[in-house]
């Protein structure tokens, strides 16, 4: 019998089998990747947020639970003018993060 629905597939992550070995040296590179609080003020502040729903605190979630793709895809949407570093209220200089998070995810081509 359908009912016109379908359960969908599980979005949880097995956190024991993400390898996190280039999270660990972004944050050697960039240990205020560490102190974000995910305050929300750079998300806010993000001109391309209104448009691409672009959010480096989404980014760095993404890293932390390996979802690296779906990082990489929202990084596309920033536009390097530095307003979340401005607004940041731990002083993290987020556009050098961002180009750290780059160049070291973009190394093979990923």
């Amino acid at each position: 019998m359908d009912f016109g629905f379908k359960l969908s597939p599980s979005s949880a992550i097995n956190l024991d089998k993400v390898d996190l070995s280039r999270f660990e040296k972004l944050h050697g590179i960039e240990p205020d990747i560490i102190k974000c609080m995910a305050c929300g003020s750079c998300t806010s502040s993000c001109p391309a947020n209104r448009f691409s729903g672009m959010s480096l605190r989404k980014v760095i979630l993404d890293l932390q639970r390996g979802r690296e793709k779906e990082a990489l895809g929202m990084l596309r949407n920033c536009m390097l003018c530095g307003k979340c570093t401005m607004v940041c209220p731990r002083g993290i200089n987020t556009r050098h993060l961002i180009l750290s998070i780059c160049r070291i995810y973009g190394e093979d081509g990923k």
